[in-house]
């Protein structure tokens, strides 16, 4: 799943793979976690590949790879799953700003469509559909005073305020990441920031299930409400 927002494309893919963690194993439940990564050529100047400075992925991969991570658990019903690992991977590709938001809403189908071909081999252990709901994110900021949606590279560096919202499609809270960058903000401003959230969700979650209706592979899959 190739997914674009601006000039971000992050490339979305999600494999399965049997067994669980360790600590997970016997709970008869399934586990999904995620890697992310900036390719080198998808910054301005090259980026480091991550692990070839002392072995390590930077903090802020680490830290992105999490929050995909918690956000499609948010929206995934282990139980209804074998002991399997749903890895999801997210590899950017073009950067030019809300990178981590784009990659949980192409990450999201990319689950849609893992789920899809296990239910197609039989392997859900219950009749009910896995994935609860849908999940997308966005970015949303106060730049010289104008709140804006989705921030691209040159808005996000000079943003006074800086915020990354998760929310399930029925508009429930997942993750609200924010950061007072240039000045500190106000309860009323960081009300505002969530209701546009709430609106560009919204738009993310109706475009995702334009996109599952439209693909071949859903056709007799579950449905994600």
């Amino acid at each position: 799943m190739l997914v674009t927002c601006g000039r971000t494309k992050v490339l979305c893919t999600v494999s399965v793979q049997d067994g669980v963690p360790q600590w997970m194993s016997g709970q008869g439940r399934a586990w999904l976690t995620a890697e992310y990564s900036m390719l080198p050529g998808s910054t301005r100047s090259r980026k480091v590949r991550d692990g070839r400075v002392g072995g390590r992925i930077d903090a802020r991969s680490l830290e992105i790879q999490r929050l995909i991570g918690r956000s499609l658990r948010a929206v995934l019903d282990v139980e209804a799953l074998p002991e399997i690992t749903l890895w999801v991977d997210c590899d950017v590709i073009n950067a030019d700003g809300g990178t981590r938001t784009t990659a949980v809403n192409g990450a999201c189908i990319a689950l849609h469509d893992a789920l899809v071909a296990l239910q197609r081999k039989g392997r859900l252990k219950a009749a009910s559909w896995p994935m609860t709901d849908l999940v997308a994110a966005v970015s949303v900021g106060l730049v010289r005073g104008e709140l804006l949606v989705d921030l691209d590279y040159r808005e996000d560096v000079v943003a006074d305020v800086d915020l990354n919202v998760v929310r399930r499609g029925d508009g429930r809270l997942v993750e609200v990441q924010g950061t007072a960058e240039g000045r500190s903000f106000t309860d009323d401003e960081l009300r505002a920031m969530l209701d546009r959230s709430a609106r560009a969700c919204e738009a993310i979650v109706t475009r995702q299930r334009e996109v599952i209706a439209s693909e071949p592979a859903s056709a007799n899959g579950g449905e994600a409400r």
